[in-house]
């Protein structure tokens, strides 16, 4: 059955720079040790959950140099990676991002300028 889900995920596309991003139960304290302050819990703004899909990045503009103009231009549009990987354990404001139910499960998608701090287990890229 999870595996039927992980398809569905594969038919979104994240688009520039956001991340979708599954939230995880609130708890004061990461996996590692990192300690999350008292009162996020209460004013909800900074959320945490896992990265399960990350977009290309942010698009480099096209050089306006126009020398030949009769030769065809492959328009191949080229990014700026985004730090977050898939897996990675995120800390982001939740102003920032948009909350939506897909298949039943609640996820968000985020800007990467609203990301605060990425936990990463280097485990899970081996």
């Amino acid at each position: 059955m999870e595996n039927e889900k992980d398809h569905v995920l594969d038919r979104l596309i994240v688009v520039g720079d956001r991340l979708l991003i599954k939230p995880k139960t609130e708890q004061s304290r990461t996996k590692s040790g990192l300690y999350l302050p008292p009162g996020y819990k209460e004013k909800e703004e900074v959320r945490s959950g896992y990265v399960v899909k990350v977009g290309p990045g942010y698009p480099i503009p096209f050089p306006a140099e126009e020398e030949e103009a009769w030769k065809k231009r492959e328009e191949q549009i080229k990014y700026i990676p985004l730090q977050a990987r898939e897996g990675d354990l995120a800390i982001f404001i939740q102003k920032g991002a948009v909350e939506i139910v897909f298949n039943g499960e609640k996820y968000f998608i985020v800007p990467q300028h609203s990301i605060l701090l990425l936990e990463r287990d280097e485990e899970l890229f081996k």
